[in-house]
C-alpha cells in the first residue's frame, strides 16, 4: 500500500514539474539531469516528449447592475425575475494545445481542447485538429469544433475583446460563435512572402452551433471568408479586413413559411405561405458581411477604429430571430411556423490606448431583424412581434491593464429599442447595465 502511495506521489510530482517546466523552459529541468537518477531520466524523457504541449486560460469574474428587475439582456444573459444585480463568473476557460513544427519552424499539425467552467457548469468550447501541408506551407485543413470563419468580432477572443460581450447581432445570428464542421484554408505561414497577408477560408458546418445536442437535419451551412491580415499601409498606420459569406439553413418542421409583403396601400404584414411541400423544406439563412480594422500608432499611444456590416436573410420563429438549436416546436410540441426576415446590422468601435495600461473606448451597434418594417408599422394585427424590433446599442468603457495577466474593465451598456405598436414596446424600455469585471489570464 505504501509503495502504491509513493508511486502515485511520484507521478503527481512528475506531472507538476512537467507543467512548470513547460512554462519556464528547459533550463529549469537540465540541472537535475546531473543527478543521474532513474526518476530524473524519466522526467527528461517526458519533458522532451511533451515539449510541444502548452496550457493557457483566463477567468472573468464580474458584478453587474441593471436598470430594472429581470431584464432581458445581451450583456451576459437575462437577469433573474427578482434580481437587478448579480455576481457571476462569465467565463472560466482552460485550453490545452499540442503542436509539432518542421525544422524550419512551420506548423505541421495542431490539436486544441478548451473547456469553459462557470457556476452554471462545465462545457467544451474547442475540440479541433489542424493539419498543415509543408510543401508550400500555404494550406491547412481544420476539423472538429471551432470558431466559424465569419467576420471579425466572431473570431476575436473574449479574453482580448474590450467590450464584455459581442454585439447583439453577432449573438443572434451566430448564437455561440463555434460550430462543428470541416474547413480548408489558404493561410501562408512564410512571413517573407508577399502573399502572406492573404487568407481564404471555406468550410461546411452543422449550422446550429453548440446550442443544440447535435445535427438535427441534413442541411449544412457553407461559410467562406476572404481577408487580409494586418499590413502597414503608411507610417505606423495598419489595416486589416475581409468579406464573409454564409449560405445555409435548417429544416422547416411545419408546412408554413411567413414572409413580409407590402400591400397596394404601402402597408407591411407577415403573410403565411401554406403548402404541404413546405414541410421539410429549407428555411434559408444567407448572410453577407464586410469588416475593416484600422490602427494608428501615435504619440498618445494607439488609436483604433473597427467596423463590420452584415445583411441578408434570417429564418427563425415569431417570438425570436435567433438561429434555433433544433426544429422549433410550440408548448404542445407541435412544429412552429418559420418566419423569414430580411435583416441588417453593424458595429463600430473607437479605442484609444494610453501608456499601454489605460484604454478608453466607445462602441455602437445596431441590429434590425426586419428592415422592411419600421416603428409604428410593427403591429400584432399584421403578425409582427417583439422579435421584429430594431435595437441600437451604445456602450462606453475604461480598461486598466495592471500587467499582462490582470485587467479591470468598467463598462456601461445602453440598448435602445424602437417605439412600436407591440405591447410593452411603445417606447424605450429601461434595460441599461453597468459591468465591473476582473480578468485573470495565464
Amino acid at each position: 500500500m505504501n509503495h502504491f502511495k509513493q508511486f502515485n506521489m511520484k507521478r503527481i510530482i512528475l506531472l507538476a514539474v512537467i507543467i512548470y517546466s513547460s512554462i519556464n523552459g528547459y533550463s529549469q529541468v537540465e540541472p537535475l539531469w546531473i543527478q543521474d537518477t532513474a526518476f530524473v531520466k524519466e522526467l527528461y524523457i517526458m519533458r522532451n516528449k511533451f515539449q510541444s504541449l502548452s496550457f493557457t486560460g483566463y477567468l472573468q469574474i464580474q458584478y453587474q447592475k441593471a436598470d430594472s428587475m429581470g431584464i432581458a439582456s445581451y450583456n451576459g444573459g437575462d437577469f433573474a425575475p427578482a434580481a437587478d444585480n448579480r455576481y457571476m463568473i462569465r467565463r472560466g476557460r482552460f485550453r490545452l494545445d499540442y503542436e509539432r513544427r518542421t525544422e524550419k519552424g512551420f506548423y505541421r499539425y495542431n490539436f486544441a481542447l478548451q473547456f469553459d467552467g462557470t457556476e452554471r457548469g462545465v462545457n467544451i468550447r474547442d475540440m479541433f485538429g489542424r493539419i498543415y501541408e509543408n510543401k508550400w506551407n500555404n494550406f491547412v485543413a481544420t476539423v472538429g469544433v471551432f470558431n466559424r470563419p465569419f467576420g471579425y468580432e466572431l473570431n476575436y477572443s473574449s479574453s482580448l475583446r474590450e467590450s464584455p460581450e459581442r454585439g447583439r447581432m453577432s449573438q443572434i445570428l451566430m448564437r455561440t460563435e463555434r460550430d462543428i464542421g470541416a474547413m480548408l484554408s489558404f493561410e501562408p505561414q512564410d512571413r517573407t512572402k508577399k502573399i502572406y497577408p492573404l487568407k481564404i477560408d471555406a468550410g461546411l458546418f452543422n449550422g446550429q452551433g453548440l446550442t443544440g445536442s447535435g445535427e438535427f437535419d441534413s442541411f449544412k451551412d457553407f461559410i467562406g471568408r476572404i481577408s487580409v491580415r494586418r499590413i502597414e499601409i503608411a507610417d505606423r498606420l495598419y489595416l486589416s479586413g475581409g468579406f464573409s459569406y454564409l449560405d445555409g439553413g435548417f429544416s422547416n418542421g411545419s408546412d408554413v413559411f411567413f414572409r413580409t409583403y407590402e400591400d397596394p396601400s404601402g402597408n407591411y404584414a407577415f403573410v403565411p405561405d401554406t403548402s404541404a411541400s413546405n414541410k421539410g423544406d429549407k428555411s434559408p439563412r444567407i448572410y453577407y458581411g464586410a469588416d475593416l480594422q484600422l490602427a494608428w500608432e501615435n504619440s498618445l499611444g494607439r488609436t483604433e477604429l473597427r467596423g463590420e456590416y452584415i445583411t441578408g436573410t434570417q429564418s427563425a420563429t415569431y417570438s425570436t430571430s435567433i438561429t434555433p438549436p433544433f426544429i422549433p416546436v410550440n408548448k404542445s410540441l407541435q412544429p412552429e411556423a418559420i418566419y423569414i426576415r430580411n435583416f441588417d446590422g453593424a458595429y463600430f468601435y473607437l479605442l484609444q490606448t494610453f501608456l499601454k495600461k489605460h484604454q478608453l473606448f466607445v462602441k455602437y451597434d445596431w441590429y434590425d431583424p426586419n428592415k422592411k418594417v419600421k416603428g409604428s408599422d410593427l403591429k400584432p394585427v399584421n403578425n409582427f412581434g417583439a422579435a421584429d424590433l430594431r435595437y441600437d446599442t451604445f456602450g462606453t468603457g475604461y480598461i486598466f491593464y495592471l500587467n499582462e495577466n490582470l485587467k479591470f474593465v468598467l463598462y456601461y451598456d445602453h440598448p435602445v429599442n424602437e417605439g412600436s405598436g407591440i405591447k410593452g414596446f411603445s417606447r424605450d424600455i429601461k434595460d441599461d447595465t453597468y459591468t465591473l469585471r476582473i480578468q485573470f489570464r495565464f
